[in-house]
């Protein structure tokens, strides 16, 4: 007779696709693995250097992610700024060097005109032959409009017939995954490689998409991929879940030059189960990866920091208010993004036009690159665009947002300059910039959830930064015509440099990111990390809060669990309140009017009457009690595991047929002679399945499934099972 408990079967304690992992079972696999190898460890040598070796293995595990998301980060940011460059010319001296880097290798460079050499030749140079006039604008127009199509069609082309799990963000994806879901191939190699390589494509493709959000997506591939190499996370779903909470704190950690954002990113946005050891190899694994990162130098500046930023001037008490403001548009953008968003992809996915991803690529994809070419604030990659709104503005800036009227009598201090009136170029600049925040603003909202990899973080930041930038110019061109007034009167005289527009993009990008994702502490580190600039904390947390609150009151889901919800995936929401005033009995399945539940009895079943029960219902499992009479709970066992089990048996046991008896009892009374061999399957049973009883409220069962992260609760009713 096969006794289940000294003989593993395989498959047993395995998932199936689209199911949610026990928590509680893996973490008590784990606690066996763990004291099995401690007692082991003292009675040999080789099983003491196992042991160091088990001990060390996450550490390895959270090295090499570091390593390898790192590197990949590296290979996307050098790939896509090339890639970006090359919609408006090439470098003659090497195809291979963006504009940026083929105007540094050349000495006829002059410093006015550092974007302007030789080497470096536009599409209507260098197929007509000169760059200025109508024809060569119309030139330069098409080729942009042709390669960012090309781009786009590669991309889409790529996810649809190789990876179609690589396209969108990944974070709700992720988020449902970390929860217990299992979705097979999502973080597998090839979706690692094709999305990789197709967000390359489609950030090059100029479309209002991001790199930040998909990063987190290949950094926790990577995770799950480097999980096979240990045995402890290849075999344990629980322990996978800890690494790939780690891996989302990398993927942050690479995407925005910020390590210890990303911790926090993964502590308070993605993760379920976030225990203290977690946090340490997250730590450790951010470090590692922005390391990797520092030393690959992408942006060509030896600074990790995507927007580095240097303010000279302080900001003072009175500018909480229009901070406070910018955070009230950036919580009213979110609320509106995120319903205009969820109500297109809605529309997406139920009418024809989620029949045709590749037609709505490039339909998208050429209205954004005809729209944007005019607008040299919409051509601009969108990185590229956000530094340059937060930049202040000081001797040496040769942007047109810096080309204020020259005041014969101004007081140079350092590399600051005084507030001075604003040029005709500077209201150019602000027009192109509100054509440009209202380009923005509607285009993103078709752009993210389309079938290529796209992420949300630079194109709300982008918004923030349009709309703080606004702001800030028209403080302090208040601030120079009417300094005498009783706000401006303290703190700002004639000749001083009192606003700094570019803190307002800074403040204004956080609020609108705030108010999309709902990030409030991870946002406020990680743009102080993103920037530099450090003493800029006040103002970024009471923009951040101000637009949670405002975000919050005209919506709850943030844009992950709108996505979440719009999926279908089965994600218990942790800040989320539970209001009902019910109890278990009103809820628990099955219902006073619906049949009694299906059970299976410890020693009075067989096989045929089993996998009846198994063929007319689909539930995950079954609970065992003593006897049809006695509803005494034994014990809960899994729908898999019992059919893995049965379909063993027959194959690996003589003798087992249709009538052959299952046991999940301890001891096997004895058997008639002619009776064919029983099962015993006592090993695959749980035998302390979480109860609760029939009047718990249901708030509290909603906390026990949260904080336990339990797949069933069984209900009884003064200690047996309730029917």
């Amino acid at each position: 007779m096969m006794d289940l408990l000294d003989e593993p079967v395989p498959g047993v304690g395995t998932y199936e696709d689209f199911n949610t992992i026990d928590w509680v079972r893996e973490k008590s696999k784990d606690r066996d693995r763990h004291r099995e190898i401690a007692s082991q460890s003292k009675e040999s040598t080789w099983a003491f250097i196992m042991s160091i070796h088990d001990a060390f293995s996450g550490w390895l595990l959270m090295l090499l992610v570091g390593l390898k998301a790192g590197a990949l980060a590296g290979w996307i940011d050098i790939a896509a700024h090339w890639m970006t460059d090359l919609k408006e010319g090439v470098c003659l001296s090497g195809f291979w060097f963006n504009h940026e880097h083929c105007c540094w290798n050349s000495k006829e460079t002059t410093f006015q005109e550092r974007d302007k050499c030789p080497n470096w030749k536009s599409w209507a140079e260098l197929l007509i032959g000169y760059n200025n006039g109508p024809l060569a604008y119309i030139m330069n127009y098409l080729m942009y409009v042709c390669w960012a199509l090309f781009f786009s069609f590669l991309a889409v082309s790529l996810v649809r017939s190789f990876a179609p799990y690589a396209c969108g963000s990944g974070i709700p994806e992720i988020k449902t995954i970390l929860s217990g879901f299992i979705i097979r191939g999502y973080l597998g190699k090839w979706t690692l490689m094709i999305k990789t390589i197709t967000l390359v494509l489609a950030v090059s493709s100029g479309l209002s998409l991001g790199k930040e959000g998909p990063l987190v997506h290949v950094a926790c591939c990577c995770g799950n991929i480097l999980c096979h190499l240990f045995t402890k996370y290849r075999k344990n779903e629980a322990k996978r879940r800890e690494v790939l909470s780690a891996a989302a704190a990398v993927g942050v950690s690479v995407a925005f030059g910020a390590p210890i954002g990303g911790v926090l990113f993964s502590l308070e946005e993605v993760s379920y189960y976030f225990p203290l050891k977690t946090l340490w190899r997250s730590f450790f694994a951010a470090l590692v990866a922005a390391f990797t990162l520092r030393s690959i130098n992408p942006f060509g500046n030896s600074r990790l920091v995507l927007f580095y930023v240097e303010f000279h001037s302080p900001w003072h008490l009175v500018e909480l208010v229009p901070f406070v403001l910018l955070g009230i548009f950036g919580g009213i953008w979110g609320a509106f993004f995120i319903r205009a968003n969820i109500a297109w992809c809605r529309r997406r996915k139920t009418t024809r036009l989620g029949q045709y991803p590749v037609l709505e690529v490039l339909v998208v994809t050429a209205i954004t690159a005809v729209l944007a070419f005019p607008n040299s604030y919409t051509r601009m990659s969108t990185s590229e665009l956000i530094s340059e709104l937060f930049n202040d503005c000081g001797l040496l800036d040769s942007s047109q947002l810096c080309n204020y009227s020259n005041v014969s009598d101004i007081k140079l201090s350092g590399n600051t300059l005084p507030d001075r009136p604003a040029s005709h170029d500077v209201y150019m600049a602000m027009w192109q910039l509100a054509l440009a925040l209202i380009f923005k603003m509607l285009i993103t909202v078709v752009t993210f959830g389309m079938k290529i990899p796209s992420g949300l973080f630079i194109p709300s930041m982008a918004v923030g930064a349009i709309a703080g930038r606004l702001l800030g110019v028209g403080m302090e061109q208040l601030a120079y015509y009417h300094h005498d007034w009783v706000i401006f009167k303290g703190w700002c005289s004639p000749g001083a440099d009192c606003i700094t527009p570019g803190l307002y993009a800074m403040v204004g990008a956080a609020a609108c990111l705030g108010g999309v994702t709902r990030m409030t502490v991870s946002l406020v580190v990680i743009m102080f990390e993103l920037t530099g600039g450090l003493e800029y904390i006040v103002p970024l947390m009471a923009a951040t809060m101000t637009s949670k609150w405002v975000a919050d009151a005209l919506g709850r889901e943030g844009i992950y669990e709108a996505h979440i919800r719009l999926n279908g995936y089965p994600f218990l929401e942790p800040k989320e309140e539970f209001s009902h005033k019910t109890l278990a009995m009103d809820v628990m399945r099955p219902r006073r009017s619906d049949p009694p539940v299906s059970i299976i009895t410890q020693d009075g079943m067989s096989v045929e009457e089993v996998e009846a029960l198994i063929a007319d219902t689909s539930y995950s499992g079954f609970p065992v009690v003593v006897s049809q009479e006695s509803q005494r709970l034994v014990g809960f066992v899994l729908r898999r595991d019992l059919v893995v089990s049965i379909e063993n048996a027959r194959q690996r046991q003589e003798g087992v047929v249709s009538t052959s008896r299952i046991f999940f009892t301890e001891y096997t009374p004895p058997q008639p002679p002619n009776c064919p061999p029983p099962l015993k399957l006592r090993g695959i049973m749980d035998l302390s399945p979480f109860t609760v009883t029939d009047h718990t409220p249901m708030d509290i069962v909603v906390d026990i499934f949260r904080k336990l992260g339990l797949r069933q609760c069984l209900v009884t009713h003064n200690g047996p099972l309730t029917l």
